[in-house]
């Protein structure tokens, strides 16, 4: 089991490494990470690092979780409402999925290994979510029947940006992804769309895995 205390040490932690959004912050303090985790690793929950998630993959550190939140969701004020519609590539576990679902009308995420989609399905049925459609494919096309999307998170890294997830931003949309080799680090961008304009800013040095693209895993 998780304590109160725990979850808030982890939203110290962010608030230490410049996470300032309340929303994220809120979101990020009440979604249960632990249950996107196997059990062994559920009392690290709460810790500030990535944690394996099975099939080569992981859970994003919490911190890289708020921090693409609070860039996808840019000088939006509480006011302004949710986001309208949310593309995710890369559905892993669940966990991001879950994060930004509360701060969106509808998230459309696409996973490439069958087995991880089927457990973040199940993860995310516990929280009873009703915003969320998902899709075992290819995540470097996207979906683009469901676009255009207001931002787009991608939580894997491409050698190059694909044009697919270009195209599908809505204008003034924004697109949060790591872009870089598969040894090593990336680069976590943020790229803006204005009009058929793409303002890239480099936010920051990350660590993910590899957005294969053209590869779709079934077992």
């Amino acid at each position: 089991m998780t304590s109160q205390r725990t979850r808030e040490r982890m939203i110290t932690s962010l608030m230490e490494k410049g996470i300032s959004n309340w929303a994220v912050l809120d979101v990020m303090r009440t979604t249960p990470r632990h249950i996107f985790l196997d059990e062994a690793l559920a009392h690290r929950a709460y810790e500030d690092t990535a944690l394996p998630i099975g099939y080569g993959q992981t859970i994003s550190q919490p911190y890289v979780v708020a921090r693409m939140t609070e860039a996808a969701l840019g000088r939006r004020r509480p006011e302004d409402g949710p986001l309208a519609r949310v593309l995710e590539v890369g559905t892993g576990c669940g966990y991001q999925t879950a994060v930004i679902a509360q701060l969106a009308e509808r998230v459309c995420t696409v996973e490439r290994i069958q087995p991880l989609l089927a457990k973040a399905r199940k993860n995310l049925s516990l929280l009873n979510f009703r915003n969320i459609r998902s899709k075992h494919d290819d995540g470097s096309l996207g979906w683009p029947e469901q676009g255009p999307f207001d931002a787009i998170i991608a939580a894997a890294a491409p050698q190059h940006v694909p044009a697919e997830l270009l195209q599908q931003l809505a204008d003034g949309g924004r697109l949060v992804i790591p872009v870089g080799g598969e040894r090593g680090t990336q680069q976590l961008q943020l790229i803006e769309r204005q009009g058929d304009h793409f303002n890239t800013q480099t936010l920051e040095t990350v660590h993910f895995v590899p957005l294969y693209i053209g590869q779709v895993q079934h077992t």
